[in-house]
């Protein structure tokens, strides 16, 4: 056990001489310490955003309007000025500026100069087939050179770009791009995952037949490319694998790209929508998330410099789809002239080590993953060598127990480990770390700059050292522009703004400390209460999963408004194992004994799987929505689910 708030790790006076955000503090004339930076970023958004312009020498014209104006959500950023995602990402120059692995042992790498040529064609490729500022272009890729070629060609346009990843069903791909009507989809033809090929060819032929609005699907012959042993960048058309949809023209990627064309920028408005991600969907359609060009690239500099501490020739890794917000956030090291390794295949093929061999055989020098991997290398026994280059590890998705702060420590010393949380919804992180702030165990180090977050108690007041929601009380430029098909914006306004008018509620529960410090508890909506004391779940996991015979666990409160209710703790076994007498006291003794009477389940109960996203979170509030009575099929959406089959062992009894 590593007790919470054990200091793992200080800097170094060199680490804080180096440091990147040590650079612009001098800059700035502002030394620290950073929680006086933190409140002035807040206290004075229009100077600290345009600090960060400045800094960062943005390529646009930042105009003559005012910085901010308006309230949340209707907050205007930079009136008058224009710039271009693209334009930004690709002005650096000398060396690697991208990097692709594949499981099976494929690698590819392009200089700045190759990633410069191979957007200038297939933005030529793009206008051919009529793409113009505004249009969609929607992607059905893994995490290879292409997708970000794609995407910064679409970017260079002014079109706005939408991804989904291959291993998403035909269903959930469609609920998400029907709704955006895109001009062209690129997609592949298959994948790899987990020593296993996908082929995805008929997969993309009926996505295709649902998207009317195409002008063109753009096929790369992915899995054919890795079969005869050349790089996918190369690949050929790929005829042989598609037939004919009932609207569009059907190219190759290869034709795509064939002829040369100008790689110029359209400057947009700050504003003017960059790309369309979309929520886990767990109920009714996905939200299309729009965020803003302008935006991501000033927020994107800020957290991946100061927060990250990357520069240019670092070697940024995180490992993420195309389908989750966290690809879009690794891309944005071309930024800040660092280099993303891009990876398609299973964090843990062909063995649990797989993404830390990748970090040693890339000399990565930041290295970001889910918590759960952090947890799985822990159980699994792992002992890193090797990383002589990394100098930091993210973590985010869900809350890190201490015991993976911990490992980590031990297998690593002198690499600091930053737990990050934010969302989808920003494209960022609200609370994270920096290289100036020591590792405590299980301890978000600070708010990240710019990032007013406060927490609120159940009469909406901002408390300190209490579990409360948590809110962001003012605006950030990268908070979405707007939902698409949302003309009146109620949809927006409900997703964000129905409990705290002016207030944006995240649905998270937040604990921040005297020193700016916080944990993270979980999500709000899906938090227990037992004798009037609000639990997260995360405490509960930390415990039960850390039992060898437990793979996964999921925890539901079924009390309602006034009503105690039954707290119900759901297993999946290891292999080999059996939910004995023994181990189900053992389980209420630990729980008893290290968090609190309260936290000892009425019921525990084996299950086959415990239900997740697309992108791999728990599904806590539908197998809630159940266990009240709501019917299986309509708690959640099985398409946006990776094992919707076991969704019904959660039914009641009675049924």
């Amino acid at each position: 056990m590593v007790a919470e708030g054990e200091l793992l790790w200080e800097p170094s006076e060199e680490v804080v001489a180096q440091a990147r955000l040590t650079r612009y503090l001098e800059w700035l004339g502002r030394p620290g310490p950073y929680e006086d930076v933190w409140r002035w970023s807040v206290d004075e958004p229009g100077a600290f955003w345009t600090s960060v312009w400045d800094y960062f020498d943005v390529v646009g014209d930042r105009g003559d309007g005012p910085v901010v104006s308006g309230t949340m959500p209707d907050v205007t950023w930079f009136e008058g000025s224009t710039l271009n995602y693209a334009e930004n990402a690709l002005r650096h120059a000398g060396g690697t500026a991208v990097v692709f692995v594949s499981e099976d042992g494929a690698r590819q790498e392009l200089t700045w100069d190759e990633l410069r040529e191979e957007v200038a064609r297939v933005r030529a490729g793009l206008v051919r087939l009529g793409v113009r500022r505004g249009d969609r272009v929607a992607a059905y890729l893994p995490s290879i050179p292409q997708a970000l070629i794609a995407f910064l060609a679409t970017a260079s346009l002014g079109a706005i770009w939408s991804a989904g990843s291959p291993d998403f069903g035909v269903p959930s791909i469609v609920d998400r791009f029907k709704q955006i009507e895109p001009k062209v989809l690129i997609a592949v033809d298959g994948y790899h995952y987990n020593g296993k090929t996908y082929d995805r060819s008929d997969a993309v032929n009926e996505i295709a037949a649902q998207l009317p609005t195409l002008r063109a699907t753009v096929w790369i012959p992915y899995l054919a490319a890795l079969d005869e042993g050349s790089a996918p960048q190369q690949a050929g058309p790929a005829e042989a694998h598609t037939r004919e949809v009932p609207h569009g023209e059907v190219i190759g990627w290869e034709g795509l790209r064939a002829e040369e064309g100008p790689l110029e920028f359209e400057r947009v408005p700050f504003g003017h929508p960059l790309w369309i991600l979309y929520s886990s969907g767990t109920t009714g359609l996905p939200k299309p998330i729009v965020h803003g060009h302008g935006g991501v690239v000033l927020e994107h500099l800020k957290s991946l410099a100061f927060h990250q501490d990357l520069d240019e020739g670092d070697v940024f890794f995180w490992y993420t789809t195309t389908g989750w917000m966290m690809w879009n956030y690794l891309i944005g090291a071309l930024l800040v002239g660092a280099t993303p390794v891009l990876y398609d295949g299973a964090a843990t093929y062909p063995s649990p080590a797989a993404l830390w061999r990748i970090a040693d055989s890339e000399d990565v020098t930041y290295f970001g993953v889910g918590a759960p991997y952090i947890m799985a290398s822990l159980k699994a026994g792992l002992h890193l060598d090797g990383l002589e280059r990394l100098r930091g590890i993210g973590s985010t998705g869900s809350p890190l127990p201490p015991e993976g702060f911990g490992w980590v420590a031990a297998e690593l010393p002198g690499v600091p480990l930053g737990s990050f949380s934010g969302g989808t919804d920003v494209c960022t992180g609200f609370v994270g770390a920096t290289v100036l702030h020591p590792i405590r165990a299980g301890i978000i180090p600070c708010r990240s700059l710019g990032a007013r977050v406060e927490s609120y108690d159940s009469a909406g007041k901002p408390v300190i050292g209490e579990v409360g929601e948590l809110v962001l009380t003012a605006p950030m430029p990268s908070m979405p522009v707007k939902f698409w098909n949302d003309p009146d914006g109620r949809r927006y306004l409900e997703s964000y703004f129905d409990v705290y008018p002016g207030v944006w509620r995240h649905g998270d529960w937040i604990k921040i400390n005297e020193d700016g410090s916080c944990v993270i508890y979980g999500r709000s909506d899906s938090t227990l209460n037992r004798g009037g004391v609000r639990m997260g779940t995360s405490e509960f996991y930390r415990v039960v999963e850390r039992f060898d015979e437990i793979a996964d666990s999921l925890v539901i409160d079924t009390g309602q408004l006034g009503q105690e209710g039954r707290l119900l703790l759901y297993v999946t076994l290891a292999e080999g194992a059996t939910l004995t007498e023994s181990l189900q006291r053992t389980l209420c003794d630990t729980l008893r004994k290290e968090l609190s009477p309260r936290h000892v389940p009425n019921e525990i109960h084996a299950v086959p799987g415990i239900p997740r996203t697309l992108s791999g979170k728990k599904l806590e509030v539908p197998v809630r929505k159940i266990l009240l009575g709501t019917p299986v099929e309509q708690a959640a959406n099985p398409d946006a689910m990776a094992n919707p089959e076991v969704l019904r062992h959660f039914r009641p009894a009675a049924e």
